[in-house]
């Protein structure tokens, strides 16, 4: 994508079903839990790079022994960092006490983050927060084992004030207004609640407080928790939870907005962001990965039983479909196709851009997940071509001659690799005059595979703010002299914010936004801007529910391709000399392409969520106001 944009997080989650002594057995080593910890977060980095964090827990230890154990970092490389602790640690024990060795109870006992249960988790830093106590998990501890709570998330909540308020209600003190600690609170509020009716439960049929401990954790409902700390949430969200005695749980929003997915077998049972990632770890197949459900709660209890409970209602499923177009790796099986069909899906566009030549035409794509939907959209017009060329035959078949013939079949589609991402240049001066000119070179080009006579088609995942494309990749691709430069984005035009997890936050750093205003300026319809503020005001102080989105008001007037123009006109500039068009998909072939990932907010403003509604209204308030805040 030539926008970066930024992915709030992967988790990991493993819970080890046989003893320790099992995996020393069969694989070698006690350690098999932390060494596929690993691999589960590598595998997840491009989910989030500022930030990664570990956690562990020991089952039936003594008291007085640690049974959690947790590291984070939020270095430079902060998954190795957090590794590199790991293992440090664990030579340490291993080389001052060689009786370790072969001695698996010793080493469960003995040395740190070796357990049954594991939970991980990678992370982009949100609202400028990049600080070590803004790194997932998330610990609440307590004496008491069973109300010890670890939590990580793939979360945004877009109601936080309101949840916060609600726990001051309850009595609480949090110590920040942020979502990952306002949800733990909430869930170890109810924990704790859960906790004390089982302990007096336990009291009046005569246990004493210690034999009330293994009976606590076994009838510990953990579904009930959820339920009732989940009553309120608005957002989307993936959160894992370990409690301290050995429960543990992965919840996942009603509308399916945020991924998770999960294996067990006999030995162990899995749970990450993405699909490939299990497969690839563990090297199962494709359909032994499931996903869960919508508002239900994969949960394990410490004895190993696992269970999937409803804990929301499921709304209708809106799974974001940036995690197809993008976020994702695309090693997926059904991601791979549906990439390649969203490229397949825009030819029609781009043949018309280029009046049906591809003999003068390279077909090309920016580095470097927009790759698949290359191979889509070239496969496409190869097949275009192919048509072609079996109408010339069929029409000429009494004239042709083996040479005609020859030079007729040696026509094909021309693709060149064009741009060449610099991988090592960083963006990161944040003043406009010096950014803008580090910009221009984040992109190389390739010299000597156009002509002057040639359409230079271009394909990228989307388009968001649209700065490198006009400060960088266009301005490259003029250098090779084209006719024209046809810049596709697989994805449709991003016309309203996000506000469960991806990094688009302000509606006037959308290039669609822009384009629709500078058109309504055009057309003498600037006044409907002014509309749009006051209704959008007015309902203010309405409740969630009743809230309507009314910046949709701002693209009414317009056709799609009327904004794609403009997009094109302001990407564009003086020095240019190439005739630039940008295609955009359309949103009814995305949903062709991506069926299971319906999340289209972004695209249309039909937001899963009313606190998505009062969320793009507040952003319009904002833009109009000119004040420089996030809408959530």
């Amino acid at each position: 994508m030539s926008d970066a944009l930024k992915h709030e997080c992967g988790i990991a989650l493993i819970r080890l079903l046989k003893p320790l002594e099992f995996y020393k057995e069969k694989y070698g080593t006690a350690f098999y839990g932390i060494q596929k910890m690993y691999l589960l977060m590598e595998k997840q980095h491009n989910r989030g790079q500022d930030g990664a964090g570990f956690a562990s827990i020991k089952l039936d230890v003594e008291p007085g022994e640690r049974y959690i154990s947790r590291v984070r970092s939020n270095h430079a490389q902060p998954i190795q960092d957090v590794f590199a602790q790991i293992n440090d640690r664990i030579n340490e024990e291993m080389a001052a006490h060689p009786e370790y060795a072969d001695d698996v109870a010793l080493q469960k006992h003995k040395i740190p983050y070796l357990g049954e249960l594991f939970l991980g988790h990678v992370r982009y830093g949100t609202f400028g927060k990049n600080s070590i106590e803004s790194v997932h998990p998330f610990l609440r501890q307590n004496n008491w084992m069973h109300r010890n709570l670890i939590l990580a998330g793939n979360f945004n909540m877009t109601n936080v004030k309101e949840l916060f308020q609600s726990l001051v209600e309850l009595g609480q003190h949090p110590k920040e207004m942020a979502d990952t600690v306002t949800v733990m609170e909430k869930i170890g509020h109810f924990l704790d609640d859960e906790v004390t009716d089982l302990y007096q439960e336990c009291k009046n049929e005569g246990l004493t407080k210690r034999e009330a401990s293994p009976v606590i954790a076994e009838r510990l409902d953990v579904a009930k928790i959820l339920t009732r700390a989940s009553k309120n949430l608005d957002g989307g969200y993936a959160m894992a939870g370990l409690l301290g005695h050995g429960d543990s749980f992965v919840f996942r929003d009603p509308a399916g907005i945020r991924p998770a997915y999960f294996y067990q077998d006999d030995e162990i049972v899995v749970v990450a962001s993405e699909r490939p990632v299990i497969q690839t770890v563990f090297n199962v197949p494709f359909d032994k990965v499931q996903e869960i459900e919508p508002g239900n709660a994969l949960i394990i209890k410490k004895n190993g039983t696992i269970s999937m409970k409803e804990i929301l209602p499921p709304t209708v499923k809106k799974a974001c479909s940036f995690e197809r177009i993008y976020f994702s790796r695309g090693s997926d099986a059904e991601i791979y196709q549906e990439r390649k069909t969203l490229g397949r899906l825009i030819l029609p566009a781009v043949l018309k851009s280029i009046d049906q030549d591809t003999d003068n035409t390279v077909f090309s794509y920016i580095p470097n997940t927009a790759e698949t939907s290359f191979y889509g959209l070239v496969e496409a017009a190869q097949d275009f071509l192919n048509q072609r060329k079996n109408n010339y035959i069929l029409q000429n078949r009494n004239t042709l001659t083996k040479e005609s013939l020859q030079e007729l079949l040696s026509v094909k589609i021309r693709t060149e690799k064009v741009a060449i991402k610099d991988a090592k240049l960083r963006t990161f001066i944040t003043e406009d005059s010096s950014r803008d000119d580090l910009v221009a070179h984040v992109y190389d080009v390739t010299y000597g595979v156009i002509k002057p006579t040639d359409n230079l088609v271009i394909i990228d995942d989307s388009i968001v703010r649209g700065t490198t494309l006009k400060m960088s990749i266009i301005k490259m691709m003029d250098r090779l002299n084209p006719k024209r430069i046809v810049v596709v984005s697989s994805a449709p035009q991003i016309r309203y914010p996000d506000c469960y997890g991806i990094d688009m936050a302000k509606l006037e750093g959308l290039v669609a936004f822009k384009a629709a205003l500078e058109l309504l300026k055009e057309r003498n319809l600037y006044y409907i801007v002014d509309e749009v503020y006051a209704k959008c005001k007015a309902q203010e102080n309405f409740k969630d529910s009743e809230v309507v989105n009314y910046v949709t008001a701002i693209y009414a007037p317009f056709e799609a391709q009327e904004v794609s123009d403009k997009i094109a006109e302001m990407l564009s500039s003086p020095e240019i000399k190439a005739e630039v068009k940008i295609i955009f998909q359309t949103v009814e072939d995305l949903h062709i392409a991506c069926p299971k990932n319906l999340g289209d907010w972004y695209f249309t403003g039909d937001y899963p969520t009313p606190g998505g509604n009062r969320v793009v209204n507040r952003a319009f308030m904002n833009f109009y106001e000119g004040k420089d805040a996030r809408a959530y």
